[in-house]
């Protein structure tokens, strides 16, 4: 990956990468954990091991795949934008980028502007380096959160028959589901969410809808790159279902973070004072189409909030309007409660970061674990931590200062809910057939698959 120090990560994570390989106990796992956050001689706060870091080291990643991730670089898109300028025109892509809403405050905290404007100069930006068309990913996301809440819905009702159905994890973390499927296996998998991720959504909304149906072209003529926080996003825009073996095309052609952009603008030597604010596209067509709004939850995508909610009114006809958070290990392992008359309705929990994923792991072979859906992010913090935009000048830290300044910007956004979004509905009907098409099955969601030993569920386990 660009701009990373592999055998840093490597010396980081050594103990991590060896339990992976060795498929070690849990026992064994937390013990390796404590050693590798020992520095000499004491407990640093800051050396946790990342998911994230665990899971991008050669340890994991294969040949191929290394391959695949080295093309996810700014010297690919580089690289397209110049074909552009130099080539035949029958052979020139039409260049889309999609920037996901939790990038837009590490720009508003750089460029020192609040984060409409902040989106206004990213898109300049971009633009003026040949981009034709600038997205923001919040419209995906709301797809995403849809389809998520259908399916808690569903898996609830059959969770007296079905032994996989609950607890439901969420999908939209690609640390989590290769995790997941490279080392917890079947014990997993099963429970895992199918709904796309917003970025893979936004990969076919540009590739199948707007391509094709806004400007008529093939989906392999365009070339389409996403701003995220996250190096973890190289890796899931590579995996095998987000590409058309048929037309050679993939629905992310190329993933760059947040940093990388701004490195390539510091080496540009771009002054943000001269460039010019431009609206962000959209992908109905119209251009400009007011402030940048958020979805509910702390920093990312806020599934479990739109679930619970959603889920209290279709299940129990409880409307919820404030979501109270009760920190148990600490600040990235929370839980909420829906309750009526004193009895227990629903448990959800949000689990960050390493350590708290393998909490979360033991306690599954154990059998306790009383959550009915739990939202999983690899990165402490959530996604505006994710360190593709969090990590200090120095490196290998969080940059704490920044973190709250952008967990601050992006709180300020206006929250939107999907169900009232009207773009959502109308593209429900013109590129997906209706809400419950396989059309919409086939676009909307994925599997996931096993690369590891088989887990088998422990016989008193309860959901």
């Amino acid at each position: 990956m660009s701009e990373v120090n592999i055998a840093k990560r490597k010396e980081k994570c050594e103990n991590c990468t060896k339990q992976c390989n060795k498929k070690q106990s849990d026992e064994g796992a937390n013990s390796q954990q404590e050693k590798s956050d020992e520095v000499n001689g004491q407990m640093n706060e800051g050396s946790h091991v990342l998911l994230s870091a665990c899971l991008s080291c050669d340890g994991c990643v294969s040949e191929e795949e290394t391959l695949k991730i080295s093309q996810q670089s700014l010297e690919e898109l580089e690289r397209a934008l110049a074909l552009n300028k130099k080539c035949d025109a029958s052979k020139h892509k039409v260049v889309a980028a999609s920037v996901c809403p939790q990038s837009l405050p590490f720009f508003a905290a750089k460029f020192g502007v609040d984060i409409n404007e902040a989106a206004h100069k990213l898109c300049g930006f971009l633009k003026s380096l040949g981009v034709k068309y600038v997205f923001d990913t919040t419209l995906a996301a709301g797809f995403s959160i849809l389809e998520s809440q259908k399916e808690f819905i569903q898996r609830y009702r059959r969770r007296h028959h079905d032994a996989h159905a609950l607890p439901m994890f969420t999908s939209s973390c690609p640390g989590w589901i290769r995790y997941s499927e490279c080392v917890l296996g079947s014990l997993v998998t099963p429970h895992i969410c199918t709904a796309r991720s917003p970025q893979q959504i936004m990969g076919c909304l540009v590739k199948d809808y707007f391509s094709k149906q806004q400007q008529k072209l093939s989906p392999e003529k365009v070339y389409h790159v996403v701003v995220a926080p996250c190096f973890d996003k190289k890796l899931e825009a590579v995996r095998e279902e987000f590409y058309n073996s048929l037309l050679e095309t993939r629905d992310v052609d190329c993933v760059l973070t947040s940093g990388e952009i701004y490195y390539l603008m510091e080496k540009m030597k771009v002054s943000v004072d001269e460039l010019d604010s431009v609206p962000l596209d959209q992908v109905l067509g119209e251009a400009g189409e007011g402030v940048l709004v958020r979805h509910e939850g702390r920093g990312s995508e806020g599934f479990l909030e739109h679930v619970f909610k959603h889920a209290a009114k279709e299940l129990f006809g409880l409307d919820v309007h404030e979501i109270t958070y009760k920190s148990l290990r600490n600040r990235d392992f929370q839980e909420v409660t829906l309750e009526r008359d004193g009895e227990i309705l629903l448990q959800f929990a949000a689990i960050y970061g390493f350590r708290n994923i393998q909490t979360l792991v033991h306690r599954m072979k154990k059998g306790r674990v009383p959550y009915q859906l739990v939202e999983v992010l690899s990165c402490p913090g959530g996604c505006l931590s994710g360190r593709g935009q969090a990590e200090s000048d120095s490196g290998g830290h969080v940059d704490k200062a920044l973190v709250q300044m952008m967990e601050d910007t992006y709180s300020s956004l206006p929250v939107r809910l999907p169900e009232v979004n009207p773009t959502l509905y109308t593209l429900y009907q013109e590129w997906l057939q209706g809400q419950d098409s396989s059309q919409a099955n086939t676009l909307l969601h994925t599997q996931y698959r096993n690369h590891t030993q088989t887990h088998t569920q422990p016989p008193h386990m309860q959901w």
